[in-house]
């Protein structure tokens, strides 16, 4: 007997089919596809300033590092769900919000990155709040509802 599943539980594709459940996953997309392009230029950037301490500190480098791998599972996460897989739309809600929480620390906290680099995350936090917004949505919210 095999207990294996062959797919995750699914949304009906009579749910993913509606308009406007395509528009918010194609805005969520664009946006997250943004974040992560975004995310990775800035990473290419710290690699070429790396002889430049005061630009680039340790923090930096671990924040930009975390930030690319998360932009790159949201990537993931938004795709899959666009597909109509129901844990991966919740842990790009998860995802989503929590990172943005943290930008919002991280340009709060005096004195931890420099200014350039709250700024870059001022704009990835645009970013993330158009996906939250989008993820949250009734249109989508409905679509993955249970039953």
């Amino acid at each position: 007997m095999n207990t294996r599943r062959s797919r995750p539980a699914g949304v009906s594709e009579d749910r993913l089919s509606r308009p406007r459940v395509q528009q918010a996953f194609r805005s969520a997309k664009l946006l997250v596809g943004c974040y992560a392009g975004f995310s990775a230029l800035t990473l290419l950037a710290i690699i070429l300033l790396r002889n430049h301490p005061d630009l680039v500190t340790d923090a930096v480098w671990v924040r930009a590092s975390i930030v690319v791998a998360t932009s790159l599972l949201m990537a993931s996460f938004a795709a899959r769900a666009a597909r109509g897989h129901r844990r991966s739309y919740l842990r790009l809600r998860w995802a989503s919000g929590i990172m943005l929480v943290a930008i919002a620390v991280i340009i709060v906290v005096p004195g931890a990155f420099p200014l350039w680099l709250k700024m870059q995350q001022g704009v990835c936090g645009l970013l993330l709040a158009g996906v939250v917004v989008s993820v949250n949505g009734k249109e989508l919210r409905a679509a993955f509802a249970d039953g």
